[in-house]
């Protein structure tokens, strides 16, 4: 399997930016492109309690999400790499981008949660490695007391 194109995707969470990096030092790796997805909530919840219509809202995430993927690009930039900030549900919008990019892997930030966490909140990535027309890269969170060169 050659990969060539790598989706990366990102949210709020800082986790996303240990993913990003994980997905920037594979890309550079093996010489592959990379294309950034920020999924933007549905726009019947983006603009509630704020008072702005959802064309206004949306606007405005997607200005914080272009802002989000340029903050964990790697310098020098590059010029050619793509932005998908769908409005919609995250799993159905990353997994639309994987086929329409058409990316090789995904890579996506995970917490790990199990249990009723899980169940009350989802697991994105889960529906994402389910769904993905190719192979899903799921990063966990870097362990804080995890020795730098774990011993062989």
């Amino acid at each position: 399997m050659k990969v060539q194109r790598i989706l990366i995707a990102l949210d709020d969470d800082p986790l996303a930016v240990h993913a990003a990096a994980v997905g920037s030092d594979l890309a550079q790796a093996l010489g592959a492109k990379i294309a950034f997805v920020y999924v933007i909530e549905p726009p019947s919840e983006i603009g509630a309690g704020t008072g702005l219509p959802p064309d206004q809202a949306i606007e405005i995430a997607r200005e914080a999400a272009h802002d989000r993927i340029a903050a964990v690009r790697r310098d020098p930039p590059d010029p050619a790499h793509i932005e998908f900030m769908p409005a919609g549900i995250a799993a159905d919008e990353i997994v639309k981008a994987a086929r329409e990019w058409p990316a090789d892997i995904v890579v996506i930030g995970s917490h790990g949660r199990g249990g009723l966490q899980r169940v009350v909140q989802g697991s994105v990535a889960e529906a994402v490695m389910r769904r993905a027309p190719c192979p899903v890269l799921v990063v966990k969170a870097p362990e804080a007391d995890a020795p730098a060169n774990p011993p062989a």
